[in-house]
This record gives structure tokens, C-alpha cells and sequence, in this order.
């Protein structure tokens, strides 16, 4: 059975880490110092989104104030063994939903190339003129308008 929780405790934003520790620096090769940064030093910096399976942790993800009436959503990983369940979809859609709550309107995502058809199926549009690197790997930015 799946639970998304909003990370509020160091217990929780540790499972986030973990999530996010084990597809992007041991799956990804992504450098530690690169993946965990000053917005994950306590659990009120960021928003943290927990996607767990039977109470084991499979998913994670964030978002911050970025632009006005928008969130960007960063760090949105899936254990492996859970892609292609929706797992990764449900915690897109939770922190979507969790950004409304806030009163933004819109959010922004620096997606990895490779998962850019997974968004633009979420109703998130491309808007940079060209794939970026962002800790040696290609990225494209992207926007979606929230709806109320």
C-alpha cells in the first residue's frame, strides 16, 4: 500500500536523502556534495515529499519558492525496482498538489533529458531553447500551470 507523506521530522528528510542518495549518487554516479545541498539541512527548508511502499521508503522529491507564483520541484527519485509503477507520477502529483495548498500557481522542473517524455505526459512543457548540463548529465527546463 502507498502513503505520500509531507517530510516534517529529521527521520523522514533522512529517508528522502536516502531515496535521492541511492538513485543519484550510487545509481547515477551524481558527486554527494552536488546532490545534498544547504536546502536539505532541515526538513523547513524545502517541502519534502515521501512516497512509501508498505512503510519502506521508494520515493522522494522537493520543491522551493523559485519565481513569483511558482515552485520548482527538484531531486524527483524512484528506486529502481519502482519505476514504472506510477510511483514516480504520485509523487510528481503530490507535490503539484502540495504547492496549490501553498497558493502558487505554477511550477518549474529541471528534468533530466531522458525523463522529459515522463513530464511533458504530466502536462509539463519544455521552455529552454536547449538541453543544459546539470551535474554532468542533460537536462531541459520545464513549466506547468497549475490548475485551481
Amino acid at each position: 500500500m502507498r502513503q505520500i507523506v509531507i517530510a516534517t521530522t529529521r527521520d523522514q528528510l533522512q529517508q528522502c536523502l536516502d531515496v535521492r542518495r541511492e538513485v543519484f549518487v550510487n545509481e547515477q554516479q551524481v558527486d554527494e556534495s552536488l546532490e545534498v545541498d544547504e536546502f536539505d539541512q532541515s526538513p523547513d527548508a524545502c517541502v519534502h515529499v515521501l512516497l512509501l511502499d508498505s512503510g519502506r521508503p521508494v520515493g522522494a522529491g522537493r520543491m522551493r519558492p523559485y519565481e513569483e507564483g511558482a515552485m520548482k520541484l527538484q531531486r524527483i527519485a524512484v528506486l529502481r525496482g519502482q519505476r514504472g509503477t506510477g510511483a514516480g507520477k504520485a509523487v510528481v502529483l503530490a507535490l503539484e498538489e502540495a504547492a496549490r495548498e501553498r497558493g502558487y500557481t505554477g511550477t518549474v522542473l529541471d528534468a533530466q533529458c531522458q525523463a522529459e517524455a515522463f513530464y511533458s505526459k504530466l502536462g509539463y512543457v519544455t521552455v529552454s531553447p536547449e538541453p543544459f548540463l546539470d551535474a554532468g548529465i542533460p537536462h531541459v527546463r520545464m513549466k506547468k500551470r497549475l490548475q485551481a
